[in-house]
């Protein structure tokens, strides 16, 4: 079972395998539409689409981030919809060093779903390395996604932090950004109406848990980084800009072994939209 990481020779030696969803996750913040027209394209043979904003969110309120979580039941029926049961073994993947594709991660590991992982490297170590590409749309028989719990099981949870709660607990929150620096900073925003960031916060851009080479840096090397920038033995609360990115550091963490990770589902988008809570720039 693959929890965290999957390289492409691993997903090719079981492109065949019993059980096993592959998701398309590419996404265009600039483009919605963008990720879609990629994939008919061309995908990893079989591969299902899921879209950030239609599948991975719920539609934005008056006050939430800009990709609030989707409601469970209809997560949970377009997972169907995708052929994934609760037994399945899903790999998800993007063009984006795996920023989309650890959003569908985090929300099946929110079900208690462990056999879910990331593909390294995405689609595009995919095609350097030769793998097969196809512009067939596959339509899967489609299933109902019952989540283990109904099924009287049980599995770890990945845990959620509210703007209030995180609003009372400020001072005493290990507080991570995943937002590159120069948004943190507040030297620019070309996304959200203000700039900055939660005062207290650190910086730790996803992009940082990448090699050059567009793969994950090995499991010691992000425990030592990981390490050296937080407590790793006290709960480590993640953010971004709305909630996406946050799940690619949390990713990192739990792929060095790291296991107390907090997601601020909100994240900055959400943050903002009440001029109460305090904001920082550098």
């Amino acid at each position: 079972m693959y929890q965290t990481l999957i390289s492409v020779e691993e997903l090719q030696q079981n492109s065949s395998s019993q059980g096993w969803v592959v998701v398309d996750c590419r996404f265009d913040l600039a483009d919605p539409s963008q990720g879609y027209q990629l994939f008919r394209d061309g995908h990893i043979p079989h591969a299902q689409f899921m879209d950030l904003e239609q599948d991975l969110s719920s539609p934005i309120d008056s006050t939430s981030g800009r990709h609030p979580l989707p409601d469970v039941q209809q997560f949970k029926e377009k997972l169907g919809k995708a052929g994934i049961t609760a037994r399945s073994q899903v790999i998800a993947y993007d063009d984006c060093g795996g920023a989309m594709a650890s959003r569908l991660w985090w929300l099946l590991r929110s079900l208690g779903h462990e056999a879910v992982a990331v593909l390294d490297g995405g689609f595009p170590v995919w095609k350097q390395q030769g793998g097969s590409i196809s512009t067939n749309v596959y339509l899967p028989i489609k299933d109902v996604y019952q989540g283990l719990e109904e099924e009287g099981k049980q599995r770890p949870r990945m845990p959620l932090i509210s703007s209030e709660e995180l609003f009372r607990s400020l001072t005493i929150t290990q507080l991570v950004d995943a937002r590159a620096a120069l948004r943190f900073k507040g030297s620019v925003e070309p996304i959200d109406p203000v700039a900055g960031h939660v005062p207290g916060a650190l910086n730790r851009p996803f992009s940082e848990n990448m090699t050059a080479a567009g793969v994950f840096k090995s499991a010691d090397q992000l425990a030592q980084e990981w390490s050296s920038l937080v407590d790793v033995d006290k709960a480590v609360v993640h953010m971004c800009g709305s909630g996406v990115t946050a799940c690619h550091n949390i990713l990192a963490m739990a792929h060095a072994g790291m296991t107390n990770s907090v997601l601020y589902a909100g994240s900055w988008s959400e943050w903002i939209r009440d001029s109460r809570r305090p904001v920082s720039t550098l």
